[in-house]
């Protein structure tokens, strides 16, 4: 959702159209694959952050146009809301000591947004959601002023017919109801990117798709929403609740939700798109004047433009990507399962460790997918947003077995999954100081079992067991969250509880 899409009424033919010009990119994305017309390996990965603004009582502050003024730099965006921001870190080749110079730089980054925040009483908050956000945060008015924002919103809204409902049951409960996309703007994620070539997009993505639930489990980030705690990980059920287009109704009959973990295993790049285009109306029909195949003919690059846009209202948590770069057409998988935070080494080692283990399971001659079945695959996710470092999975057998069992998560990250990620680094050729140091922060997470969302909850619990209610609790718990993050200390090293006797709040 990048573009620049210029706000407007759709009329009927405009839907009928747009779908027409999507099948035309559809075709022309298919010539391009068959062609070859695709741009090398280069080992690209890039990096987007997703932050909040907060005041130092820790509460959300409306203020990402003022702070985005003053950083001016192309690097920081607007994100959904008025307390979220956008950090882009630009392409590095995977090799040597790629981390710890991505590291630096992030570092460089959030130090001069955090102080260019703090001209208007407020700084950066690396988190998955925000423990003291409220409902009345999360409403239209709040929304950031871009036409994309309010049009799509406007359309998702049309499209549902009435009130969304979010009803999330984890440790506690919690029920409400928005007239607005805006509760999507609490969930602050990391997004990886890897530019991978055409014959090796659906050994990346399916990987990927594999992997989402160990990621989960050792960097859930948003156990509170609303002043409740829900899930461990409650990002993906609240994403999907809060643009979920469906009515009841829809839901029952099946019908797929456009935040979704998908349904099978790919063969291509092609197979996603053409789901996009078979199950999901088009929330933003916007045409333009090219046509894909007239470009081809010529021996042109067409931009695709309606296929992209489609793509970016379909909320996968491996997005699969179309892009040119300097002339040339690439794909990407774009991983959008992580939450921000806790620290750089935290955002570091997990996408070290995303990196490795993909790398590894994408080249293994008996592919992982051909033992796990895919339901499994979206069960263990949904038990790593439930439970975090403590969920268990469904995971194929060691050795000639066959079938999958049940597995503890950290014991599978630590025993299976942590050394197919040193080999992948290896292969992607990465410093073994860069890879045994951020491997070993994913390692002695799951040695102690610990993730930002347990260091939250364990927190805040304290502060309450301290006399702190539960508005005082939360808040004190992400004032000491900000603190431990600027101090730079990876979170299995954070001490649990409050610096300071708490008063009663």
């Amino acid at each position: 959702m990048g573009e620049k899409v210029v706000a407007g009424q759709f009329d009927l033919s405009d839907r009928q159209r747009y779908r027409e010009k999507l099948q035309r990119c559809l075709t022309g994305l298919e010539r391009l694959l068959a062609e070859k017309r695709f741009d090398r390996p280069k080992n690209l990965m890039g990096l987007e952050i997703e932050l909040n603004l907060v005041g130092t009582d820790g509460m959300p502050k409306m203020l990402n146009a003022q702070v985005l003024e003053r950083i001016a730099s192309r690097d920081f965006q607007t994100e959904l809301a008025m307390f979220n921001l956008e950090v882009n870190i630009a392409p590095h080749r995977l090799g040597g000591r790629v981390f710890d110079r991505l590291a630096e730089e992030i570092r460089t980054s959030l130090a001069y947004a955090d102080r260019k925040a703090g001209e208007v009483d407020a700084g950066i908050a690396m988190i998955g959601i925000l423990p003291t956000l409220d409902r009345d945060d999360l409403v239209s008015s709040n929304l950031s002023a871009v036409d994309r924002y309010a049009l799509l919103n406007e359309q998702i809204v049309a499209a549902r017919g009435e009130d969304f409902t979010l009803d999330i049951e984890g440790v506690e409960r919690l029920t409400c109801t928005s007239k607005s996309i805006a509760p999507e703007a609490a969930c602050t994620s990391v997004q990886l990117h890897l530019q991978v070539t055409p014959d090796r997009f659906a050994a990346v993505w399916n990987a990927a798709q594999a992997v989402t639930a160990a990621q989960i489990a050792v960097g859930a980030n948003a156990p509170f929403l609303f002043g409740r705690e829900l899930w461990r990980e409650s990002r993906p059920p609240l994403f999907q609740q809060s643009t979920d287009t469906r009515p009841p109704e829809l839901q029952a009959q099946g019908v797929r939700p456009r935040t979704w973990f998908g349904e099978r295993w790919v063969t291509s790049a092609y197979d996603l798109f053409e789901e996009n285009r078979r199950y999901f109306p088009a929330l933003l029909p916007i045409c333009d004047d090219e046509d894909p195949l007239e470009v081809l003919d010529a021996g042109g690059v067409p931009s695709l433009s309606e296929l992209v846009l489609h793509n970016g209202t379909v909320y996968r948590w491996n997005r699969p990507v179309y892009d040119i770069a300097d002339g040339v057409p690439h794909l990407r998988v774009e991983n959008r399962v992580l939450p921000a935070g806790p620290t750089v080494t935290d955002v570091i080692a997990n996408a070290a460790f995303y990196y490795g283990v993909v790398r590894a399971l994408a080249e293994e001659p008996r592919p992982l997918w051909h033992r796990l079945p895919f339901e499994a695959a979206a069960a263990n996710f949904e038990a790593a947003c439930r439970h975090g470092i403590d969920a268990r999975f469904e995971w194929p057998r060691r050795g000639r077995l066959g079938g999958t069992t049940e597995v503890d998560a950290a014991v599978l990250v630590r025993d299976e999954l942590l050394p197919l990620a040193e080999a992948g680094l290896d292969a992607w050729g990465v410093e073994p100081a860069d890879r045994d140091f951020y491997l070993g922060v994913i390692e002695e997470r799951c040695r102690r079992r610990v993730n930002g969302a347990s260091w939250q909850a364990a927190t805040f619990h304290r502060a309450l067991e301290a006399g702190l209610s539960r508005e005082a609790a939360l808040a004190a718990t992400t004032r000491r969250y900000v603190e431990l993050m600027r101090e730079g200390d990876p979170v299995h090293l954070w001490p649990v509880g409050l610096p300071e006797p708490a008063t009663t709040g």
